[in-house]
């Protein structure tokens, strides 16, 4: 197998840079002043928007979501949180 030092860098980004979001989102809710606001929701909003604003489509931004949610309970292996 061949070394790909550009794609394990740029595999390493993207898992840091969603690795401190999850991370940032939890402190926000831990600490929320608005629990009848919940900052996922708010926070998934957001971010929908803003890669809108950074030219990602419609229907690419809505089957990354979808297509992430169908994925989830492989992950999660039937478990609703982790403990």
């Amino acid at each position: 197998m061949a070394d790909h030092p550009a794609r394990d860098e740029w595999q390493a980004r993207l898992c840091e840079a969603s690795y401190r979001m999850s991370v940032e989102l939890r402190a926000l809710h831990d600490t929320n002043p608005w629990p009848d606001q919940p900052v996922l929701a708010q926070a998934i909003n957001t971010l929908a928007t803003e890669l809108w604003d950074r030219s990602f489509g419609l229907t690419e931004i809505g089957a990354a979501f979808e297509a992430a949610a169908a994925d989830l309970p492989r992950y999660a292996v039937g478990k609703e949180n982790r403990p």
